[in-house]
């Protein structure tokens, strides 16, 4: 045992946690930390966690106690826990399952807890309404629409019901997984992906059927979502992000299971087919012509008795389908993401109305074992030129942001790490249209935008998957479930400011297990003294939580340096014309 003064972590009175990332068991501690804490900053090796209220009933969701969050936090901890953090600790995780929902008839849930919480909660306003009748000992009775709306309003209090009411079963469909794929390929569930699959369904259990699944890019969320369907066998409902995710879902169906064609329909721009298996778009179901009208295609949700819904890329769920959702308590919720966080602060309504989280993965697991691509990650710093740091200087802030992720001598750096991995399948991934149409134009590489019909995107991704282009400029279309296996390095030169998020589905482009050495590599190219270097700080916690580590490379690239850059033949030329830029 080490001694006490010498572990990796400081435990502070507002709930924060320091790890020092320069200790021997400095992984270890992180490990454990991120069971039921969230990174919040990393100033050098200085890490800072905090427990949060959500953070904690994740965990309790997933069976860890308070008293497990304590003596681990004992175990690593160089200082005495504060008794306020211990007390916050017990106090938080025991709230998860104060109070259960159980169904009482078929327009009527029961509200179940301790007799003084119930008084408490029902002198607030939004709680009363939702409430049928008299106050009884130990219960209350609900009306049964109100069930997701009740969920939400008590989470909103602090309080995160455990919903026993359970679900009706939907339309039943025969479906299985096959042992074979249909292209050829053997094909069986991977251990962990059973594993997910169990812990969403929980068998027996009255909580089971709801819930979010965390697995990385690269790991087979799709195919964890067919497991489901083939255990549950019933219609189903899966909403995604984009056209291209609803082929590769349709695709995926078609290989792997019994699912004829006609089984499967496409809710998606002008086709719109409602079958015992429907695939739609976020985007779709919440367009509407003026911000008055209603949104026309929510009634999908209605059209058939689906037992199923899944919510592929949950984070990313918009406002008015949490609405829907919350009237649709009685059918099973699937939830699949890579992360759980949301840059709109609504992980509460993912929490109440699809579910606490029931399986999360780490990165680093399925690395080890092969089956993700082992990813080095490096943030290069360029400054700017002498001309564009001037107009930066006197920018207004809210442009700031603009000028130092559109620096043009972003593109000397793409151009070197272009020769380096020669040979390889590169995606270069920005956020401006006029930074992007520039270095296609620059690099003689084709370029892929929302401006793009989905045909020509399609023809365009499976050129770059059948290795006919070694380079893919791309827009953040690219961000959301596009399969592209081949893809071993991605290069991004600009993003929505600190989004944690964007970042981890950008290096799920390059995360699926590669040919030979099984390597990628993850390069973010920001302008230094910039506001660009504390958004690139941010949206990298998600990534350094997983266990990645980034270096940090200067201009001039160091050619020494671990990444091993070498010199391009026209270096002295590509020098030349960076100093005369100065």
């Amino acid at each position: 045992m080490l001694k006490h003064e010498k572990r990796p972590l400081r435990v502070q009175a507002d709930r924060t946690v320091l790890l020092d990332a320069r200790h021997p068991d400095a992984e270890q501690a992180r490990e454990v930390l991120m069971r039921f804490a969230e990174l919040l900053k990393r100033p050098g090796d200085l890490h800072t966690y905090r427990m949060s209220s959500m953070s904690l009933w994740h965990a309790a969701s997933m069976g860890l106690k308070a008293s497990d969050i304590i003596d681990s936090l004992h175990a690593f901890s160089c200082n005495e826990l504060p008794l306020q953090v211990i007390h916050t600790i017990q106090r938080l995780t025991d709230r998860y399952g104060k109070l259960t929902l159980e169904r009482s008839g078929d327009d009527e849930l029961l509200l179940n807890g301790e007799e003084g919480l119930l008084r408490e909660l029902t002198e607030h306003l939004e709680i009363s309404s939702l409430l049928l009748g008299d106050c009884t000992e130990g219960y209350r009775r609900v009306k049964g629409e109100c069930r997701g709306f009740l969920k939400q309003e008590l989470i909103k209090l602090g309080y995160p019901v455990v919903d026993l009411a359970g679900y009706r079963h939907g339309e039943a469909l025969a479906v299985s997984l096959l042992g074979q794929a249909r292209s050829g390929r053997e094909f069986a569930l991977r251990d962990y992906q059973e594993r997910a699959v169990d812990l969403f369904y929980r068998e027996g259990r009255e909580d089971g059927g709801s819930g979010v699944l965390v697995l990385p890019c690269g790991a087979g969320k799709t195919v964890v979502g067919l497991a489901a369907i083939a255990r549950l066998k019933c219609d189903t409902l899966i909403l995604t992000s984009n056209v291209t995710s609803v082929k590769q879902w349709k695709a995926e169906l078609l290989d792997k299971t019994t699912l004829a064609e006609d089984e499967i329909g496409e809710y998606a721009a002008s086709f719109k087919q409602v079958c015992p298996i429907t695939i739609a778009t976020y985007q779709l179901l919440t367009n509407r012509r003026q911000k008055v009208d209603e949104y026309a295609n929510m009634k999908l949700f209605q059209q058939r008795n689906w037992g199923l819904i899944i919510y592929d890329e949950v984070h990313l769920l918009p406002a008015p389908v949490f609405r829907m959702t919350a009237d649709l308590q009685a059918t099973r919720r699937l939830g699949l993401t890579a992360t759980l966080i949301r840059e709109d602060g609504r992980e509460e309504d993912v929490f109440s109305l699809i579910g606490p989280k029931r399986f999360d993965l780490p990165w680093k697991v399925l690395e080890a074992r092969n089956w993700i691509a082992s990813v080095s990650c490096a943030e290069i710093r360029i400054p700017l030129p002498q001309e564009e740091l001037q107009y930066y200087e006197a920018a207004e802030e809210k442009d700031k942001a603009r000028i130092s992720g559109e620096n043009p001598a972003k593109i000397l750096a793409v151009k070197q790490l272009l020769h380096k991995h020669k040979g390889k399948s590169i995606l270069i991934i920005g956020q401006y249209l006029k930074q992007l149409h520039e270095l296609a134009a620059a690099l003689h590489a084709p370029l892929l935008t929302g401006e793009l019909p989905h045909t020509q995107r399609e023809s365009l991704y499976q050129s770059f998957k059948a290795g006919e282009i070694p380079v893919l400029v791309v827009s953040k279309v690219a961000n959301f479930a596009v399969d592209l296996p081949d893809a071993a390095v991605a290069i991004q030169i600009s993003g929505s400011f600190g989004s944690r998020q964007e970042e981890a589905q950008r290096i799920g482009r390059i995360m699926r297990p590669k040919a030979g050495d099984n390597q990628a590599w993850f390069y973010t190219v920001v302008t230094k003294g910039t506001k660009e270097i504390k958004f690139a700080q941010k949206r990298q916690l998600f990534l350094l939580e997983q266990g990645y580590r980034y270096d940090i490379v200067e201009w001039p690239l160091d050619w020494n340096s671990s990444l091993n850059i070498p010199t391009v033949e026209d270096e002295a030329v590509t020098r030349m014309n960076w100093e005369s830029a100065q």
